[in-house]
């Protein structure tokens, strides 16, 4: 079965906050205080959503700054098991462990 893309947080922000709300990249920029292209390119796709922005949009939009975090951690380890776990799998080996192994410490 093939896996669906990854959603970045910022197709969340964008369909599920901005676009509902009829908000703008340059309305949101401006009312959070945030450089002009972070959001057009947290939207995009292009950036990664930061503590700091992370806290703003919680603060503007009424939510908390873990929700976007997460999404961006979900986002990123998606991403990385993608390119990296068959690699990983094959340099790492699983810990075998005995009671030797605890004990010992």
């Amino acid at each position: 079965m093939e896996r669906l893309p990854p959603i970045h947080p910022g197709e969340i922000l964008l369909e599920d906050f901005m676009k509902p709300l009829g908000l703008s990249s340059y309305r949101v920029v401006k009312d959070i205080g945030v450089p002009a292209l972070r959001i057009s390119q947290i939207v995009r796709g292009q950036r990664s959503i930061t503590a700091d922005t992370a806290m703003r949009l919680a603060r503007y939009f009424g939510t908390s700054a873990g929700i976007w975090l997460r999404l961006q951690a979900r986002y990123d380890l998606e991403i990385a098991e993608a390119k990296m776990a068959k690699r990983i799998n094959r340099e790492v080996k699983v810990l075998q462990v005995t009671q030797t192994t605890i004990s010992n410490g």
